[in-house]
């Protein structure tokens, strides 16, 4: 049965008013189109460990940093947090102790998670199982910066519905599609000039794959037909059968509803034409 309640969320000292909470809608969106489990189980040979889900994983080392997902579930670094603290660490990178969390996770996307999705996330991450996996801090070699914005007061996502708008909230805040198709430059992805261009490495026990371009240009998807593209977020796979590599949580979006798989193809046919980064 499907639970809602109604709670205040406060962020610091700042009212952002009160968040629809929906465990059901938490569960939807982790499992499903935010994909926290892509960065935060622990793989083994077989895939994801789900008998230890979100319990913390080395999600990417380079020469600028070795990064590891944190364990979020209640057994994790988390279990002492309040669920405003959570929800700050989430949405702006902010730890309760004032540090900074760093890449890979796209806390410049997150900042546009609306409020009532949010407190759902942080609902559904208390239901988890406890698990005791510890994880080494994450090292930089790169600065990180104090914040990564403003305090947020409040963010209202947009109606639901298969629309450009709503589209961008699920590529961008929730399912962070343009953090990892976007171009890095030397302070990130750079969303003003090369937005879904692609280009961006990820190591991994596969070897090396590249971010391909998601624009509607001919080097990205102007040439797939929605269900091709359906079928390549979902299930990994080309039109020629070919199979594509990790990190995409292609497992979790096959869990996706259809209907958001259409917003975000609506959207990803409506942002400018771009070739492949150089």
């Amino acid at each position: 049965m499907k639970s809602t309640i109604l709670a205040v969320l406060l962020l610091g000292t700042a009212t952002v008013g009160f968040a629809e909470v929906s465990v059901e809608r938490g569960e939807y969106l982790v499992r499903g189109p935010a994909g926290c489990g892509n960065c935060h189980t622990p793989q083994g040979p077989n895939g994801p460990d789900m008998s230890n889900e979100l319990g913390g994983f080395l999600v990417e080392k380079n020469a600028q940093f070795e990064a590891w997902a944190a364990n979020i579930t209640p057994g994790g670094r988390v279990a002492g947090w309040s669920d405003t603290e959570l929800a700050r660490a989430i949405r702006e990178g902010i730890r309760p102790d004032g540090t900074v969390i760093g890449p890979p996770m796209p806390i410049g996307l997150y900042r546009g998670l609306g409020d009532d999705d949010l407190m759902s996330i942080v609902a559904f991450l208390r239901t988890l199982p406890a698990s005791d996996n510890k994880t080494p801090a994450s090292t930089y070699n790169i600065p990180l910066p104090p914040a990564y914005g403003p305090p947020i007061d409040s963010v209202t996502a947009p109606p639901r519905g298969v629309t450009v708008e709503y589209g961008a909230y699920l590529a961008g805040p929730v399912a962070h599609c343009m953090e990892c198709h976007t171009t890095f430059g030397p302070t990130g992805p750079m969303f003003e000039t090369s937005l879904g261009a692609g280009g961006y490495e990820f190591h991994g026990p596969w070897g090396v794959s590249v971010a391909p371009n998601i624009t509607p240009h001919e080097d990205g998807v102007a040439g797939y037909s929605d269900s091709e593209l359906k079928a390549i977020i979902t299930t990994g796979t080309r039109p020629d059968g070919s199979r594509m590599l990790p990190p995409m949580g292609y497992a979790h979006y096959a869990r996706t509803d259809e209907a958001d798989i259409d917003a975000i193809i609506l959207y990803l046919r409506s942002i400018p034409p771009l070739p492949d980064a150089s």
